[in-house]
């Protein structure tokens, strides 16, 4: 009994080798495309010393290089590792090891996006209690008002549901800033067109302690030390 509940578990062992998050582990082992010592690997699965696993053939070792970048996402590339999508973000980023955006930002948005091998660390985030903060700073078409502010700020009812209280400041005649503690699909977007605005750019500058700096549209930098350390402080 003991050697059956020992291991590792499959989703986290492919996670923990770089190849992509526990979640869309999740995924690859549902459609059968994981095999553990030869067969089909199914959820729930512990991986023992000395067994062999393969996502579409592919060997995994379990533990990978942990590699963590950050990127100035320019408009029209998409947030997917997913080599079908001819603007993923990976073959755009073209770095030597694999890698896998965390988290999305939409494709006709701009603004910092973090990249990693640690397939383990969306996992955290998604699991850590309390809201991670993100910051953008939008630009609509028509003046910033402070009645506007105010009902951006208290939340705004879309996708069935009232987004949470978040800060708002108007930074020009039709620009604000604004940090998000959730995540809903084109949230800012669809919080504005509810109330009647339109989004003409849009640019996250900061996600948690994670900032985009002086980084321009396309470029990208390694993670610094410091700064891992104080985003896994927030995350555990």
């Amino acid at each position: 009994m003991e050697n059956q509940v020992s291991g590792k578990r499959l989703n986290k062992y492919i996670a923990d080798s770089g190849y992509c998050s526990r979640r869309e582990a999740d995924r690859l082992i549902s459609e059968g495309r994981v095999r553990l010592d030869g067969r089909v690997g199914a959820l729930g699965d512990r991986v023992q010393p000395g067994m062999a696993v393969t996502v579409d053939g592919k060997p995994l070792t379990g533990e990978g290089e942990k590699v963590y970048l950050l990127l100035n996402k320019p408009r029209g590339i998409v947030c997917t590792a997913d080599p079908r999508e001819p603007m993923n973000v990976v073959d755009y980023l073209g770095y030597p090891l694999r890698v896998f955006p965390v988290g999305r930002l939409d494709k006709d948005s701009e603004g910092l996006l973090l990249l990693t091998s640690d397939g383990e660390i969306v996992n955290r985030m998604l699991r850590a209690a309390g809201g991670h903060e993100k910051e953008y700073e939008v630009q609509v078409d028509r003046p910033v008002t402070p009645d506007f502010v105010r009902r951006m700020s208290e939340g705004v009812p879309i996708l069935d549901t009232v987004t949470l209280p978040c800060r708002v400041r108007r930074t020009g005649e039709r620009s604000f800033n604004i940090v998000l503690v959730q995540g809903l699909n084109r949230q800012i977007r669809r919080m504005c067109e509810a109330l009647g605005f339109n989004v003409t750019h849009l640019r996250r500058v900061r996600i948690m302690n994670l900032r985009l700096g002086r980084l321009q549209p396309g470029q990208w930098r390694a993670v610094t030390e410091d700064e891992l350390n104080g985003l896994m402080e927030r995350l555990s």
